[in-house]
């Protein structure tokens, strides 16, 4: 909250924010437009494409566009400027640098998602949720293994995906008990966002650190204690309201595609392709992944020219009264490019405007002018604690891009923290992250926004926990 009426004042009161800023600024830009109509014009046009983006489901426009749109204005606005003054050249190049750090994000997670989507083609989810079924597991135990599920993908897999799967998963098990399926994906939400805080591959805002070369990989499983906490505390208190009944076995059987296994496996090997080749070769995150898709392309071209036909049962039948014998085709082909196509585009493109967006005003020096605020005002552990508090309202990726954006000189204890305030501080609403957002959509019965509200104070507890953890076991870092 306080991000956002810091913009605000920045809007409103420009002489009171940079008061002091030419001595603190350390980047001399070529000349300054934060008191010019391009840099007034920015800020407003940020503001309103939040807003809009946030009224997504009032005003039933996809928070994308509003995003996008307000980028290119930004940058237009921007690159007009610096050409009527011959410097055409320097916003080019600013514009250029944040678009490949977008474009290795992109990169990354189309990767991700189009292996997590090949594996929901294939039956492997749809076959979980059976097996869960089958097992006769009672509404407790559901609520936990769903929880404890959703902590573990989320290290390796978008939090989104895993957060609408997992979510699928407890509306299906919890049919007709509204009160399970509420509480399981408040659970699911904050294991989410914990489970993908303290591994590089699993959340927006790590991947960023990591692609920066904050932390290196290793460093992030300092973080694995603090989050386990943080998922525990909440789902705690919250197993004593879960209903104790068993739900009724499932009447399907398994049915798993083929070639299932096999993607199962060649994501885990382009997973270690990718930690492995930035580890040792220095190569960025997006390079491994895509060496990933060409296995899963190659693969995918086996499954479809191995596909098997089948002549009828009744083929004999068919020949002796001269009628054309009827082919069953197997249903096993594969085709990438559908899995490719069924991305969450509007996430994405909404982290384009939101990149973009956010690298505009770095660029002028806004950004630099806040650093000065919250770093300069205030100690390192308060400002990452209020920014922490802050993602609970604005996406955890946009907030740590913005962070990377002001090079706050903060030591390997503190970019721990904010890794982990930023991941873990989406769980107190559920417009805070994209897991629960995306659940917002998904689910229609038991979970809402107001539901999910009132578990803010467990999920706040669980918040101060994990903190006061980090500081205990990660003190060497500091």
């Amino acid at each position: 909250m306080s991000s956002i009426l810091f913009i605000f004042v920045i809007l409103f009161f420009p002489d009171t924010v940079f008061a002091n800023e030419s001595a603190n600024q350390e980047t001399v830009l070529p000349f300054d437009i934060t008191h010019h109509l391009v840099g007034y014009l920015s800020i407003l046009i940020t503001v309103s494409a939040y807003v809009a983006a946030m009224a997504e489901d009032v005003i039933e426009l996809r928070k994308s566009k509003p995003m996008v749109m307000g980028a290119a204005i930004i940058w237009f606005a921007i690159c007009i400027s610096y050409a009527l003054n011959g410097q055409a050249k320097v916003a080019a190049v600013a514009f250029e640098s944040n678009l490949l750090a977008y474009i290795e994000l992109l990169l990354f997670i189309l990767v991700s998602m189009t292996y997590l989507n090949a594996m929901e083609e294939r039956g492997i989810f749809d076959g979980m949720r059976i097996w869960l079924l089958n097992k006769q597991f009672s509404y407790r135990q559901l609520f936990w293994i769903t929880g404890f599920l959703a902590f573990i993908f989320s290290t390796v897999v978008s939090g989104l995906a895993v957060g609408l799967l997992m979510g699928a998963v407890a509306t299906a098990v919890g049919k007709n008990k509204p009160q399970f399926i509420g509480l399981a994906c408040v659970n699911i939400v904050v294991a989410v966002n914990a489970g993908g805080t303290f591994s590089p591959l699993g959340g927006i805002s790590t991947l960023f650190v990591w692609q920066h070369k904050i932390l290196s990989f290793g460093e992030f499983f300092a973080l694995a204690v603090p989050c386990l906490v943080n998922f525990l505390i909440p789902a705690i208190v919250m197993h004593f309201f879960v209903p104790q009944e068993t739900p009724p076995a499932s009447q399907r059987s398994i049915n798993l595609l083929r070639g299932s296994k096999r993607i199962v496996f060649l994501f885990v090997v382009t997973l270690v392709i990718t930690v492995w080749a930035n580890v040792y070769l220095l190569l960025p995150p997006a390079a491994g992944m895509m060496a990933g898709l060409a296995l899963l392309q190659f693969f995918s071209f086996y499954l479809t020219k191995t596909v098997k036909n089948h002549e009828s049962p009744f083929a004999y039948a068919y020949k002796f009264f001269g009628v054309d014998i009827p082919v069953v085709h197997e249903k096993q082909d594969f085709d990438i490019y559908k899995n490719v196509g069924n991305m969450e585009w509007d996430t994405l493109l909404f982290f384009y405007g939101a990149m973009m967006i956010i690298g505009g005003l770095s660029f002028i020096g806004y950004l630099d002018a806040i650093a000065v605020f919250l770093f300069g005002q205030h100690s390192p552990t308060d400002a990452n604690i209020i920014i922490g508090l802050s993602s609970a309202f604005i996406d955890n990726g946009t907030l740590m891009f913005a962070v990377l954006n002001m090079h706050p000189d903060l030591p390997t204890g503190q970019w721990l923290l904010l890794t982990l305030t930023l991941g873990v501080g989406g769980s107190l609403l559920a417009i805070g992250s994209a897991p629960g957002v995306g659940l917002l959509g998904q689910i229609k019965e038991g979970y809402s926004f107001g539901f999910h509200m009132r578990w803010t104070p467990v999920i706040l507890l669980g918040y101060v926990a994990s903190i006061a953890v980090h500081f205990w076991i990660n003190a060497s870092y500091f």
